[in-house]
């Protein structure tokens, strides 16, 4: 991966995208991929912000990269999207996938885990009672900062891969974590389609950015400054739009209501 990062203009960004998708030129390809570098190092940052220290923020950064990669070549600006909302999904869920595939508690973190049961097992056994955090900081000479980054660490050795067999039977088909860990995640379908029609029904009548605001404030969850750097709009401009829309909503909603109980 190239260290370097070229800062392009939007009109030099508009003619290698025209490039790439007439002819697939790879260089226009690669000044565009150059051109969102930094959106895959923030992304990975915060996701890094996460994790022990011992992940390498780098590594996170390579897996983003080829993620956003693929978001170049697989972009379809005729969808109406802006390739900034399109591409960090996907730089997003490269980065997971690599940490899925790794096992990314190291060794060093596995020891420091050890060494803290080990000495909390002694202490409880001399005091008769689980020790404070003063009293184990005292036993592994250490400060309770570093303890407690020590405790946060070794939290990471509980992860388990839900690919290792949890019950062996005479069948061909072990039994396997994923098979009995129950999914908190997944969503009830009754759910989904009545978040479906609320969405629906609270952007109708917007505009192209107001629904937009609408859709990323509020079912991804991005920030006003992220919507404004996605929309090309100032943080204030995006949040002057957002409050304008909400009052709108309510006397839509409050027009609806008295027509209901008009009705009634």
């Amino acid at each position: 991966m190239p260290a370097r990062h070229t800062k392009t203009s939007a009109e030099e960004l508009t003619v290698h995208w025209r490039h790439f998708r007439a002819s697939g030129d790879e260089q226009a390809r690669n000044s565009i991929w150059e051109h969102y570098l930094p959106l895959v190092r923030y992304t990975a940052e915060r996701i890094h912000t996460k994790l022990p220290d011992e992940v390498d923020v780098e590594d996170l950064v390579s897996a983003g990269a080829v993620g956003l990669l693929d978001a170049v070549n697989a972009f379809d600006p005729s969808r109406g999207v802006k390739f900034e909302t399109y591409c960090t999904p996907r730089i997003r869920g490269a980065i997971l996938d690599e940490l899925r595939s790794m096992d990314w508690v190291p060794r060093l973190v596995r020891s420091r885990a050890h060494k803290l049961r080990e000495a909390s097992q002694a202490l409880e056994a001399e005091l008769g009672r689980r020790p404070s955090d003063r009293e184990l900081a005292k036993l592994l000479r250490m400060s309770l900062g570093e303890l407690r980054k020590l405790q946060r660490d070794a939290h990471a050795v509980g992860l388990v891969s839900l690919s290792r067999k949890w019950f062996e039977t005479d069948s061909n088909k072990d039994v396997r974590e994923i098979d009995v860990l129950e999914d908190r995640k997944s969503e009830d379908p009754y759910y989904v389609a009545q978040r479906r029609d609320i969405k629906d029904l609270v952007t109708r009548g917007l505009s192209r950015a107001e629904r937009l605001i609408v859709l990323l404030y509020y079912f991804e969850e991005m920030t006003m400054r992220e919507i404004g750097e996605t929309l090309d709009l100032s943080e204030s401009r995006v949040s002057q739009m957002h409050s304008a829309i909400l009052s709108r909503l309510r006397h839509q909603l409050e027009r609806r209501q008295r027509e209901l109980q008009a009705a009634v």
